[in-house]
């Protein structure tokens, strides 16, 4: 018998890399032109020092985020600057414990729900990501809470935690179809009804479907109001509606990156991009339909599809849904050879990628074209891994078995 000690082991092994790449960043930013410290770090500090001086976070240009990170990170200025790393790579191991919780609760065995933890806390991305002075791991935290409080039927603070995240991070709005539905009316003798009637089964509402938008809304107004009312317009434009119109015409790994960016100066550039959102809202909908009885999976999917989809997308956008895949992996019934060639083609899409991407940002080549076959390439892999993931899925109970208030 393993014993249960072995978590504990597993997240201190996992806190103690992320702190030695925190060292070894300090090292690297002093003595490479290439630095390891994340330029979103200084933002975070910068906004934080403005908060510090009784300023707006705002004044700092790029800072796009809610005022509670700046808040939360005004000890980079008043303790160390390395304090907002620490905090998220806390954040970081301490999401590998809330994934081995989720699935401990599931029955799904100390041996398994351990080595799906250690997915997370030993993956070279979220070490990477988190060490650097990214602040990804609060978002990935809030998410995986979110699911742990709805997976104990704790409907009211699971809707204020989800409106904690939707406030902090938009995408985690594409849940909320699926969540309704979780706690939709559908009874196992409409399995066999119409369409129509299902339907209207699903969609209307229920006390616990009341409740869960009630409070949901309530804290995201509040949440909402409080920094509007300390901040204006500002907050608003850089927290939501800048990202909802967001044309980065940047390198990254979106498919839309370079139309987008040829595109800059037609008069239809903002139409197009918006256009560009209608791929991901058909698939949200039919997923959350599909998957809705298993919440971590139509996150997953959800978030992969956004990810996937979405007009702007960085290595850092990947966290938000590989922090939901060990929740899943059991649920799988894929081969451990599959498994791995997928992950290694993901690994190589990205790979192809990197490479002119780095000869355009650092040696100056005109490798424009190669970055968006490789961001094409690295799509359909996207879109394959997703399809094999679905192919392979078998739904497995989850949470309570009757969801109903206390």
């Amino acid at each position: 018998m393993i014993p249960r000690w072995d978590i504990r082991l597993a997240l201190g092994l996992g806190l103690f890399i992320r702190l030695t790449m925190i060292l070894y960043g300090e090292w690297q930013d002093r003595t490479s032109i290439v630095k390891y410290t994340d330029v979103d770090y200084i933002v975070f500090t910068d906004a934080a020092e403005y908060m510090t001086q009784g300023s707006s976070p705002y004044n700092r240009s790029t800072y796009r985020y809610t005022p509670i990170l700046a808040w939360m990170l005004q000890p980079n200025i008043t303790i160390s600057p390395l304090f907002g790393k620490l905090l998220f790579v806390m954040f970081d191991v301490l999401c590998g414990y809330l994934i081995y919780a989720l699935l401990m609760s599931e029955n799904t065995g100390h041996s398994r729900s351990l080595f799906c933890a250690s997915i997370w806390l030993f993956n070279p991305i979220s070490i990477a990501v988190s060490s650097r002075g990214n602040a990804e791991s609060i978002m990935s935290f809030i998410v995986l809470l979110t699911l742990k409080l709805f997976q104990q039927n704790e409907i009211v603070l699971g809707a204020a935690s989800y409106a904690l995240s939707v406030h902090v991070k938009i995408y985690p709005l594409t849940y909320c179809l699926a969540l309704y539905l979780y706690y939709s009316r559908e009874s196992q003798d409409s399995q066999q009804s119409s369409v129509m009637f299902r339907l209207q089964k699903m969609l209307w509402p229920t006390k616990e479907n009341i409740v869960l938008v009630l409070i949901s809304t309530v804290t995201f107004l509040l949440l909402t109001g409080l920094c509007y009312q300390k901040y204006g317009w500002d907050f608003l434009h850089e927290t939501y509606l800048y990202h909802i119109t967001r044309r980065d015409l940047r390198h990254n790994f979106s498919v839309y990156f370079y139309m987008l960016y040829l595109t800059s100066d037609s008069p239809y550039s903002r139409a197009v991009g918006l256009a560009a959102f209608l791929p991901q809202l058909i698939l949200f909908a039919l997923c959350s339909f599909k998957f809705y009885r298993d919440p971590p999976m139509s996150f997953f999917l959800n978030t992969f599809i956004f990810v996937t989809f979405n007009k702007v997308c960085t290595s850092q956008y990947f966290l938000w849904y590989l922090c939901l895949l060990p929740l899943v992996l059991p649920s799988l019934t894929m081969s451990i050879r599959k498994g791995i060639s997928l992950i290694v083609l993901w690994l190589l899409g990205q790979g192809m990628w990197l490479l002119p991407a780095y000869l355009l940002e650092f040696e100056g080549m005109n490798t424009f074209l190669f970055v968006w076959f490789a961001g094409i390439l690295f799509f359909l892999i996207n879109i394959l891994v997703i399809a094999a993931i679905i192919d392979s899925y078998k739904y497995t109970p989850w949470g309570q078995d009757v969801k109903k208030l206390d």
